[in-house]
């Protein structure tokens, strides 16, 4: 039995695509334009797999890095979107309220953290080194000691401010590793005088680095920021409502217990009727995640209609090909017949032709799929799934399979009289 398959595959299978192989190298022009539209349809799903499986793992561990166990509240509703003027008018999330939820039974730590950070309007808070270089592009926040029991950031050298030292409203600060490489080049930040709008600010803490999507940069930047005492960054910017509330459930088992209780809080808190929604936002690690993956199920969906159509193309590229193949190669056919050959045979040697043609096409669009993720791996973080170059190739190959079939038919189907007398 074992030999029958042998003597089959050999017979059948081996020969057919030994003929597939040389029909497409004797027209190599002709079959290369033939296939561009599997190569563009395997390219789109190669390249967008791996922009969007490498953001994805990105955006992931990126978020998962300010704690599993986190809430974010702020007056904003939960989620990426472009805020109504209802929102926009709510009165903000306050430093009571996050007092307020560090005494609710399932929360670890709530801290305010208030943005003072530059934007379009107001007056700009610069930030000056020793070195006499001077920004305006460093996010600025405001926060309590608290915050580092949040495990949002990990301390690499020195220390938070104290409860005295925010009491008091000192002028001191923690600083992220990029402000550190900007201003202190050359040995510790610790103990050095930063200027901050006009003030000097005494440096305790240096922050380790995170790993930042696209690299991070400007403001938005992790490693680009500095903290300083809450009651301070309110002198620093008297008008600025940009505050969040960073709450910290005691386990990843009580966050949603955790969530009920700051919602049924700050509902009472902030008067809102029990016919009412809510005036406020939350937002955990997971939602976060969730709301970037429904974006990109999205760009999802668009690769998979561009790959198609250009797969598509491809597929009646090959089928007109392979019915002038048929006309060229009547007389062939017909010797075929007239020598022994079943109509099976005349099938399955045009259906592998069609199949090593598009097959062909589908290797030649993952090796330039591959190199084009690895220049857009020196930009967006990108990698390539193994699906991706399995559904790519197997795509191509069913696209040959099912536009071959009708050539194929056309060829087993000719008399072998007819064809004989075909010039």
């Amino acid at each position: 039995m074992f030999k029958s398959l042998i003597t089959f595959f050999y017979n059948n299978i081996y020969e057919n695509l030994a003929m597939g192989l040389a029909t497409l190298w004797g027209n190599k022009l002709r079959s290369f334009l033939t296939i561009i539209g599997v190569v563009v349809g395997v390219v789109v799903v190669m390249l967008i797999s791996s922009i969007i499986s490498g953001i994805d793992a990105a955006v992931k561990k990126e978020v998962e890095s300010f704690g599993t166990k986190s809430v974010y509240i702020s007056k904003f509703d939960a989620g990426i979107h472009r805020y109504t003027r209802e929102e926009r008018m709510r009165k903000p999330v306050t430093a009571d309220d996050a007092e307020a939820l560090k005494s609710l039974p399932t929360i670890e730590t709530a801290v305010p953290i208030l943005d003072i950070s530059n934007n379009f309007f107001g007056r700009k808070i610069l930030v000056t080194g020793p070195n006499g270089k001077t920004s305006s592009n460093i996010g600025l926040q405001g926060t309590m000691p608290d915050i580092e029991k949040s495990g949002s950031t990990v301390l690499f050298e020195g220390r938070w401010f104290s409860n005295f030292e925010t009491s008091e409203n000192q002028n001191v600060c923690v600083i992220g590793s990029q402000v550190a490489d900007d201003f202190f080049k050359f040995g510790s930040p610790v103990g050095q005088i930063l200027d901050i709008g006009g003030q000097e600010f005494r440096v305790v803490g240096l922050l380790q680095q995170k790993e930042q999507f696209l690299n991070g940069g400007g403001s938005d930047d992790a490693n680009n920021g500095i903290y300083v005492p809450f009651g301070v960054a309110k002198k620093l910017k008297p008008n600025s409502e940009d505050l969040v509330i960073l709450a910290v459930a005691k386990s990843v088992e009580q966050m949603s217990e955790a969530k009920d209780q700051i919602i049924d809080t700050l509902r009472v808190r902030r008067q809102v009727q029990f016919d009412q929604s809510d005036n406020f936002g939350l937002d955990t690690s997971e939602s976060i995640i969730e709301q970037f993956r429904s974006i990109t199920s999205g760009v999802a969906i668009a690769m998979i209609v561009i790959s198609s159509v250009g797969l598509m193309i491809g597929g009646i590229g090959v089928m007109n090909i392979m019915l002038v193949s048929v006309t060229e190669r009547t007389r062939e056919i017909g010797i075929r017949k007239a020598i022994g050959a079943k109509q099976r045979d005349i099938l399955l040697q045009f259906l592998i032709e069609a199949m090593t043609l598009t097959g062909f096409g589908g290797l030649l669009g993952l090796a330039i799929g591959w190199v084009l993720t690895l220049i857009v791996g020196l930009i967006l973080p990108s990698y390539v799934p193994l699906w991706a170059p399995i559904a790519g190739f197997a795509a191509s190959v069913v696209i040959g399979l099912f536009f071959g079939l009708f050539p194929a038919w056309k060829a087993a189907r000719l008399d072998p009289i007819e064809s004989l007398r075909y010039e």
